[in-house]
Order: structure tokens, then C-alpha cells, then sequence
């Protein structure tokens, strides 16, 4: 295929091309069961975006999903409302989604939700952008009313892509949907940077060795794209570099009203065409309006069943088990037994390393940013990036009659862990005060209305971190955990328990990742149920052989 320059980057692999985009929206659907199997009972273990796109599909084609959520629905896609006021959130999650997220777009687009450009720094949703750093604050509302350095700072990052990972060619080939070309030039990549770290490929790349110590901190600090990335700087280098070639890093959506509407909406919504069901049934409807309990046990019963036991004793057995939490809670929450997995994959899943993630919001009585400072002819706040305790701080404006809000800050990491032990009105009074050396002439606390939100995901029970950061070595732990999906040559005894979220998936932090997974789980489900996909719309173990991740030896 030749590239089109026209035709968008999309999160098309890069390790594993299948276009699940094409693929869901297929008019011959996902597949079919046997008709001896609908009806038959799944479980889904965590109602985030992976847990209910799974069962939406599985629902779809006539199985019952089974449900079970220990904590909130929509699980990090979490969206909550700030004391009366209507329909004014903060996004504790998952809070901009790249249009390049096709597959999560389709759901977004399938329940009527409406999108807007997320106020990224240097956009135009934004309107301006500060940048604080060293105690010195410029100004800007594009890249060129910054000093040159920070120019070269970007020019170096996009010349290090280029030279050392072959960047266009490969957005051309994920454009046209090349997978030839594109599992050549990323095959070749992966073992080259699986074992080193962003740091490495940033400080070792000729266009930064040309520049200062200066620049590369810059660029860990206020960074490209969507801020500063030194919190990912130890990880593995295949890591960002799956980011911007699938363009994750730019032109991002929010979700008007919370992206918490997406799992909520599939979770209502009655879909047409149902297989078995009758119309209008949802999986409120088959849960009688609630999920299940969260699991306190996973074990096999029989050679066709596990159980699975929720934390008020009730047991339940199934022919196959979903578990979408993240995998660190299938060692120390839930007790799983052992044999359900192979020692190999108890590795990949135990040796997972989640980021620490914290965000602190305040409701605002109108977006007052907007007003124009009479001395400067600029307005009186804009979207910071800071080298000080906030980091990032982002304005959400609801309308000229409505509350705004703000993220006073968005922290990673070990800026994250010093917030840990404080509350919430001490993460409010700390973050006002980094702003107050940035914006000392804007009274930022007296546009303050109602009661502070955070959230610290690595203190949440339930989640133990925001997302995965794979390290250098990592490739293979993830290789593993992705492809458990297909399973006909795994043991009997390991089979019929699938993996998806967004930790298994190649994409970590983003909705895409957790949305591809879940419908490989489909895939696995259906197959393992003796089902099959149309042949005009083949699956994406159905393509595995063809598309498969690069296996690296041990």
C-alpha cells in the first residue's frame, strides 16, 4: 500500500496491527456463538473501560456477562461531580483521549457523547501557556513567542526521532495501514530500545549531545507535546516511542460533561441487533441495576469451570473469566490460584511497575483566567508548566455563566509520593502557594467556590497506581501478558481466564490500550466458547499468526 499523506495516524500497533477500529464496526459483527452456548454466563472481574466494552460485546452476541466491581464503576475513567454544581467534574483519571484512539472513539461516538480539543499547552484550547522554569516565566500563546531555546529544544526532539527510530516513515506506515512495513521498521526498533531508557535514547542522540545540559532539562521539566515527561524518564524507551508514533501525544479530545459517561453509557445502553436477547435488554438490565461485589477468589472447579467467589461469599462457576483490574490485585486482593497461570506469566504480572499519579481540583466561580490583564494586554492566567510543586496546572472553562475549574495541579511520580500523606485542603494550600510566585498579582484562591477534589491512585486499594511505566527488560513481560489471549497451546489447566486493561496492553495510560485488549478477550472468549468470527471479518486471533508481536529470545 502507498502511504496518504490524508489519511489519519491512528493507534494501528505498532506491535501488533490489527484494526480493531474496522473491526467493531464491521456490519458482520464480531462473530457468533454456538446456539447451545447463548445465554451461557461469563465473568468480568472490574467495570472499568476494558471490564465493560468486554461485556458489552460478549452481551452482544448472546453470552450473560457477569459483572463484579469492587470500588466505582468506570473504574479510572472517573469523572466526579463537585457538590452542587450541575454537571461540573474533575477527571480523576483518564482525562484527554487522542483522536488517533479510533477504537475508544467508536464507543464515544456510538453513545451520542460530544468531544472538544483538550486546553494542552500551546493550543488553541488553551489560549495561552505559561512556562515557569528556573524562577523565570515567559509567556506564550504558541511556540514562536518563546525564546529560541525552547525552539531548540523541540527542533532536537523531533530530529532524535527521526534519526534514531525512523519516525516518518513509520507514521506513513501506520497511515496507510502498511503492516508489512510497519512490523519491519518496529521490529527492528524493539531490540535496540527494549533494554534502554527514554533518558538514554534523549542524552545519547546527536541532536541533544549538541546542546546543553540546559535543554534536556527543559525537556524533562515543560517537555513536548503535553508537558514535561522526565517522570518517564527510567522507563523504556519502546514505551514512548509507541506514544508519538500512534500520535497519543497531540491533538486530544476531552470528553464534554466527563468521560465517565462512556462506561456509564454501555453499561445502560440497549444495542440493537442483540443475539439471544430481547430488545432492549442492557447489562443494567441482565445485572438487575447493579454490578456484582468485588471477587475475594479465582480457582477451577472442574475442567470447564472456575469459580469465582465475591467478598460476600457468594460463588458463581463459569466456563471463562474476564479479569480487568489491574494485575497486581490478582496476587494480594484476590486470591487466585496459582495454577491458573503459568509461573512465566505470574513474572510478567507480579514484576508490572505502575507510575504514581496525584491531581488536586478546585471549582472556580467563572473562568476568570479569561479576563485581560490592563498592564500587559495578556491574560491573567493560562495553562502552566512549572519546575515548582504543581507541575501542570490546566483550566477547563464550562462557559462565560459557569463554573470553571481548574487542576491545580497534575503531579507524577516522586512529585506525586510528597503529596501522599496530606489532605486535601494541604495539597490546595501548597499548590496555591507555587502559583502565587507565578501569578503574584491574581488572587486565585478568592475565585474559589465549593469543596476541593484529588485523588493519589497509587494510595486507592483498588488501583495500587495510575498505569503501568514498563522498564528496560519489560518488552517480553508485556509480550506475554498481551498474547494470553490466544490459547490453544496453553495447558488445559490455564485455559478459559483471560487478561485485558490497559497494564496488558502496549499502551498503558491510555483508553485505547484498554479497549484493544478487551476485544482480544472477546476474541479468546468466543473461541474458547467454540465460536467464530464472520469470515469476511476476521478476529484479531484469527490474524495472530500474520500480525503477531515480535518474540524476543530468552
Amino acid at each position: 500500500m502507498s502511504p496518504d499523506p490524508q489519511r489519519p495516524v491512528t493507534a494501528f500497533g505498532p506491535d501488533f496491527p490489527f484494526p480493531f477500529d474496522e473491526w467493531i464496526s464491521h456490519p458482520a459483527g464480531l462473530g457468533r456463538v454456538p446456539a447451545d452456548r447463548l445465554g451461557a454466563e461469563v465473568a468480568v472481574v472490574g467495570a472499568g473501560i476494558a471490564g465493560l466494552v468486554a461485556a458489552y460485546e460478549l452481551m452482544r452476541l448472546g453470552l450473560r456477562p457477569v459483572v463484579y466491581e469492587s470500588s466505582h464503576l468506570g473504574g479510572r475513567l472517573r469523572s466526579q461531580p463537585f457538590e452542587g454544581a450541575d454537571g461540573i467534574v474533575a477527571e480523576l483519571g483518564g482525562m484527554r483521549f487522542p483522536r488517533s484512539s479510533t477504537a475508544f472513539h467508536h464507543y464515544v461516538d456510538l453513545l451520542g457523547l460530544h468531544t472538544e480539543p483538550f486546553p494542552n499547552p500551546l493550543t488553541p484550547a488553551s489560549g495561552s501557556t505559561v512556562i515557569d522554569l528556573h524562577g523565570r516565566t515567559y509567556y506564550a500563546t504558541e511556540l514562536a513567542d518563546l525564546p529560541p531555546f525552547f525552539t531548540e529544544v523541540a527542533d532536537a526532539w523531533a530530529a532524535a526521532l527521526e534519526q534514531r527510530a525512523g519516525f516518518t516513515a513509520i507514521q506513513e506506515a501506520i497511515r496507510a495501514r502498511d503492516t508489512g512495513t510497519l512490523k519491519r521498521l518496529w521490529d527492528e526498533l524493539v531490540p535496540q530500545w527494549d533494554d534502554r531508557t527514554f533518558y538514554d535514547f534523549v542524552a545519547t542522540s546527536t541532536p541533544f549531545a549538541e546542546l546543553s545540559f540546559a535543554h534536556r532539562e527543559a525537556f524533562g521539566q515543560v517537555g513536548f507535546g503535553t508537558g514535561g515527561w522526565d517522570s518517564d524518564f527510567p522507563n523504556s524507551m519502546l514505551e514512548i516511542l509507541r506514544v508519538v508514533t500512534t500520535a497519543c501525544d497531540e491533538d486530544q479530545l476531552l470528553v464534554v460533561g466527563g468521560v465517565e459517561q462512556v462506561p456509564q453509557g454501555l453499561w445502560r445502553r440497549a444495542p440493537d441487533g442483540l443475539a439471544h436477547w430481547p430488545a432492549g435488554t442492557s447489562l443494567s438490565l441482565l445485572h438487575g441495576g447493579g454490578t456484582r461485589p468485588g471477587v475475594a477468589r479465582i480457582h477451577r472447579v472442574a475442567p470447564d469451570a472456575i469459580r469465582v467467589t465475591d467478598v460476600y461469599g457468594g460463588v458463581r462457576d463459569f466456563p471463562a473469566v474476564l479479569t480487568t483490574c489491574q494485575g497486581w490485585l490478582l496476587s494480594t486482593q484476590i486470591e487466585t490460584d496459582e495454577s491458573l497461570f503459568s509461573q512465566e506469566l505470574w513474572m510478567a504480572i507480579d514484576r508490572t511497575r505502575y507510575m504514581q499519579s496525584t491531581k488536586t481540583f478546585v471549582m472556580v466561580d467563572r473562568p476568570f483566567w479569561r479576563d485581560t490583564d490592563p498592564m500587559t494586554g495578556r491574560d491573567v492566567m493560562s495553562m502552566t508548566l512549572t519546575d515548582r510543586l504543581t507541575r501542570s496546572t490546566y483550566l477547563f472553562d464550562n462557559g462565560p455563566d459557569r463554573p470553571g475549574v481548574i487542576c491545580l495541579s497534575y503531579s507524577w511520580m516522586s512529585d506525586s509520593l510528597k503529596m501522599l500523606p496530606y489532605p486535601v485542603e494541604k495539597r490546595v494550600e501548597l499548590a496555591l502557594r507555587a502559583l502565587r510566585e507565578v501569578y503574584p498579582g491574581v488572587d486565585i484562591a478568592g475565585h474559589v467556590i465549593g469543596d476541593p477534589i484529588t485523588v493519589t491512585w497509587e494510595s486507592d486499594p483498588h488501583s495500587l497506581g495510575a498505569f503501568k511505566g514498563a522498564l528496560p527488560g519489560h518488552y517480553r513481560y508485556n509480550r506475554r501478558m498481551y498474547c494470553h489471549f490466544m490459547q490453544d497451546d496453553l495447558p488445559p489447566a490455564e485455559r478459559g481466564i483471560f487478561l485485558a486493561g490497559d497494564d496488558v496492553s502496549w499502551t498503558p495510560a491510555w483508553a485505547e490500550g484498554a479497549v484493544q485488549t478487551a476485544l482480544n478477550a472477546v476474541w479468546g472468549i468466543v473461541h474458547h466458547l467454540d465460536g467464530a468470527c464472520d469470515a469476511g471479518n476476521p478476529g484479531p486471533g484469527d490474524r495472530f499468526a500474520e500480525l503477531a508481536p515480535l518474540a524476543l529470545p530468552d
